[in-house]
């Protein structure tokens, strides 16, 4: 490709395509912005006009990923009702298929190092995603008394880390960890096991 300087179109995000790509190849610490500019087709000079390093590139790229997830998991949620348990169990099933569709995104979101609290955006839509998560896990928990309800923040942080180690372990290919059963299968008898241990859905259900 010809180096079309600063006057590239669409810059910044010719820039995230280039360093998806080069982050699924190499990592997210495996390339220099030079490199990213070079896959962008631009010179590296005019990286800088959108991005002071490679980490506020990466960052840029956890921040879509965060919205695409998001909205995955809102979308999962709300199409599985009106049961409780088939729910939480498609917000599980969207967090595989995230990882599987965006595997660059969830590199830069999860395995990158960069803080969730690196710019107000990237917090932001963190934190909406999380919200998601945590007002299934509210209405989940309506018919329990108050008393004896869970914090729905505890068992919500506990189906994203479940949903995480599936993913960590059995979704990606990790060497030495291939499971006999699908990783979906694993994930929606891990939520329900662990559901019906609280309380939240009935024995039968």
């Amino acid at each position: 490709m010809s180096k079309r300087g600063y006057h590239h179109g669409n810059l910044r995000e010719a820039l995230v395509e280039a360093a998806l790509v080069l982050i699924e190849a190499k990592g997210p610490t495996g390339f220099t912005l030079s490199e990213a500019a070079k896959q962008a087709g631009v010179t590296p000079a005019a990286v800088y006009r959108h991005f002071a390093g490679r980490e506020d590139l990466i960052a840029e790229i956890a921040r879509q990923g965060y919205d695409i997830f998001a909205d995955l998991i809102a979308y999962a949620f709300e199409t599985g009702q009106p049961s409780a348990l088939a729910s939480f169990e498609a917000t599980g099933r969207a967090y595989l298929a995230f990882a599987r569709k965006y595997p660059g995104h969830y590199v830069a979101m999860f395995e990158s190092g960069i803080s969730i609290n690196r710019t107000p955006e990237l917090a932001h839509v963190a934190g909406r995603a999380m919200e998601v998560l945590q007002r299934a896990a509210a209405q989940l928990s309506e018919h329990i008394p108050a008393d004896k309800r869970p914090p729905p923040q505890m068992f919500s942080a506990h189906i994203w880390a479940m949903s995480h180690g599936v993913v960590e372990l059995f979704a990606r290919g990790s060497p030495g960890t291939r499971s006999p059963f699908p990783p979906e299968d694993l994930l929606e008898t891990g939520i329900g096991i662990y559901l019906r241990g609280l309380g939240l859905i009935p024995p039968d259900q």
